[in-house]
């Protein structure tokens, strides 16, 4: 019997389509999403979305019916998923600075328990708005997947800033046949902020002012001095600039990003990261809110009860419980209110 999903549930974004197809896969079920992003501006498939779906049809010899930009509704009934190597283009359709990163989130998990080793290369945007940068794909959740006993390695070939995109990324997968549940109820104690301040066709100096913003406001807010790497040198087709700080404790690692833009002071980028981490410091929680829905489908499939504090519950956290318990028959209480901090508690 075929899954259906409303594709406008809760944040009614890509997030939905992505783990709805992942499930889909993973499971070998057929799939029906209606309505699909049919709140957003421009509703129903974008590029991005298509070259997921591709993507993963391509992996698993699904029969896909509303395979087309646009489309609010498609139909999704998948084969068995093969490992092996892999490359797509998120502008093969069209000309897309398409995130390289939401595209790995539609294969990741299927490619996990695969009976071979993969190798995904994956063209397009690899730091661009609305997404979880390259860094941290490769600096959070894959290390927090690897303590789940997922082993995955990914490398960056080339960045691609939006609106051009035009970068590529590397991730090789090595399968499991469980995955371990995770308790992630406290953080523990500061190990040490490090970041990349970073920049592509640029002045060198921009990096240099948000390396230095980011040096002040942490040292006076938090009594430490982050071990910033400048880089303002990065292969790219385009410009662009990144602030990236990883917080490292005992129990977790979290990561906070800011992208710049034309117009865009510096300082303002440097700003907006150490304000996220700050957030987060301040919450006393262990999972920051990139890493919370993201994690949700993996610990569903986990062998035991699985738990996590997060500073910040997301509308995309919520979207994504939701989802998740479409496919699996297992209970998921967030406990908490939308935008505040709260607790997870994954029941198999």
């Amino acid at each position: 019997m075929a899954v259906t999903i409303d594709g406008s549930y809760g944040e009614g974004g890509g997030q939905i389509l992505r783990t709805a197809l992942s499930l889909s896969a993973l499971l070998g079920r057929e799939t029906r999403i209606e309505r699909i992003r049919a709140g957003r501006e421009r509703p129903g498939l974008r590029p991005q979305h298509l070259a997921g779906v591709r993507a993963l049809a391509r992996m698993s010899g699904a029969k896909v019916e509303g395979g087309n930009i646009g489309s609010q509704s498609l139909s999704f009934l998948p084969g068995k998923v093969k490992g092996g190597f892999y490359r797509f283009n998120v502008a093969e359709e069209r000309r897309s600075a398409g995130a390289v990163t939401l595209i790995l989130q539609v294969l990741l998990l299927p490619l996990a328990f695969s009976t071979t080793s993969s190798e995904v290369m994956l063209l397009g945007g690899t730091h661009v708005p609305w997404s979880p940068s390259f860094h941290y794909l490769s600096m959070v959740l894959l290390p927090t997947l690897a303590r789940m006993g997922l082993r995955c390695e990914a490398e960056i070939g080339k960045w691609g800033w939006y609106p051009r995109g035009g970068g590529w990324m590397r991730v090789t997968i090595h399968p499991v046949h469980e995955l371990e549940p995770l308790d992630l109820s406290s953080r523990g104690r500061l190990r040490r902020i490090s970041g990349i301040s970073a920049t592509s066709n640029l002045p060198s100096h921009i990096a240099r002012r948000q390396q230095e913003r980011a040096h002040q406001r942490l040292k006076e807010r938090l009594g430490v001095v982050p071990e910033i790497h400048i880089t303002d040198k990065v292969s790219s087709t385009g410009q662009g600039t990144l602030l990236f700080l990883l917080l490292e404790s005992e129990g977790v690692v979290s990561g906070f990003s800011a992208l710049g833009r034309r117009g865009k002071p510096a300082e303002v980028v440097a700003d907006e990261a150490v304000d996220q981490l700050i957030e987060y410091v301040d919450s006393g929680r262990c999972v920051d809110p990139h890493l919370s829905d993201q994690l949700i489908p993996f610990l569903g499939r986990a062998k035991g009860r699985s738990v996590f504090s997060v500073s910040r519950i997301t509308r995309h956290l919520i979207t994504n419980v939701w989802v998740v318990q479409q496919f699996l028959d297992i209970r998921i209480d967030v406990k908490g209110r939308e935008g505040e901090p709260g607790r997870v508690e994954i029941h198999p």
